[in-house]
């Protein structure tokens, strides 16, 4: 099954979409906002399909044309985001580029962090940000939307919760980074609002391509219409989901609606690419000795999406130009 919100209200308007993107539907007998659809899981879940069915089937009239541009964020706020780093590769290689040794036990014990769920982008809305030497960078990654979990789930109880996937840009300034964590209390300007993909599907919609609790598909990044990285999201993944979810569920419950990011998607072998900006410039200042891939300017342009096996588009595609904000 595949959900959107259309871009009304502050919490959108639910719709269900095609497997194909290209037609959708409202729901407001089942649900106004999926935030709705999400607190009734139980109950909505299996109407939703139903009207999935039809959709697929040609058999709405009141179907119209799908348009990405006219979405929010699936969840355009949320009660709970929370995102992991996934990809220890990508932590080692972050750490190694300045002579620093990764702790053992981040082999073993996620890191996460909470992010502001309150004012998310709109999948196909421009990054407005005040300064460009903020190091404005995009972190490309794959996140879950959850029912109710209860405090304490196991890892394999935590993967029944998982019940949309959807695709982020974990916006991220590099250069407010170092002074915040030097204060010992993690991140807050140096993430500002991220982003989702205009399209939030169920796992079965992956086939065989969601196994393990990851996602085994590339997720292609390009910047400016230029190829920036492919890696494939279940290659390297040290933490699956459910594991994730049972690390942000050991002691507090999550209620419906939660997202949990996978962190910057990664892969040892570098010739897929990269997903973020820092990443390019660590292995260049491993490489040559400094970086030379500059962050995010106004004017440039980031297009994250998945593809599966025909080429055809999963989630949409999150597609945003980098503007200059004016209060």
């Amino acid at each position: 099954m595949k959900l959107a919100s259309l871009n009304q209200g502050r919490d959108g308007l639910l719709i269900v979409v095609s497997r194909d993107l290209t037609r959708a539907v409202e729901a407001p007998a089942i649900a106004a906002t999926l935030q709705a659809a999400l607190d009734r899981w139980a109950d909505c879940r299996p109407r939703l399909e139903a009207l999935y069915q039809r959709l697929n089937d040609g058999l709405c009239s009141d179907a119209f044309a799908f348009e990405q541009s006219a979405c929010h964020s699936p969840l355009p706020r949320a009660y709970h985001w929370a995102d992991g780093s996934a990809y220890v590769n990508h932590v080692e290689l972050v750490r190694k580029a300045r002579g620093a040794e990764i702790p053992e036990s981040f082999w073993h014990d996620p890191l996460m962090y909470q992010g502001g769920a309150d004012c998310f982008i709109p999948p196909q809305a421009p990054i407005r940000m005040a300064d460009e030497a903020w190091g404005i960078d995009l972190e490309a990654e794959i996140a879950v939307i959850t029912d109710d979990v209860p405090m304490g789930v196991t890892a394999a109880e935590a993967a029944q919760h998982i019940q949309l996937l959807m695709l982020v840009n974990d916006v991220s300034l590099r250069n407010l980074i170092p002074g915040e964590l030097a204060k010992g209390f993690g991140f807050y300007q140096s993430k500002p609002s991220s982003s989702f993909s205009p399209v939030a599907i169920t796992p079965d919609e992956l086939g065989d391509c969601w196994k393990d609790g990851k996602v085994h598909r590339p997720l292609v990044s390009h910047i400016n219409g230029k190829l920036f990285g492919q890696p494939d999201a279940g290659t390297d993944m040290t933490f699956n989901f459910p594991t994730l979810l049972a690390h942000a569920a050991k002691t507090r419950p999550l209620g419906s609606g939660s997202i949990i990011g996978s962190g910057t998607v990664s892969n040892y072998d570098r010739s897929a690419g990269s997903s973020c900006l820092a990443e390019k410039r660590m292995l260049e200042i491993i490489e040559q000795g400094e970086a030379q891939t500059p962050f995010l300017q106004f004017g440039d342009r980031v297009r994250i999406e998945m593809f599966d096996a025909a080429g055809h588009s999963l989630f949409g595609a999150i597609d945003q130009a980098v503007e200059k904000y004016a209060p």
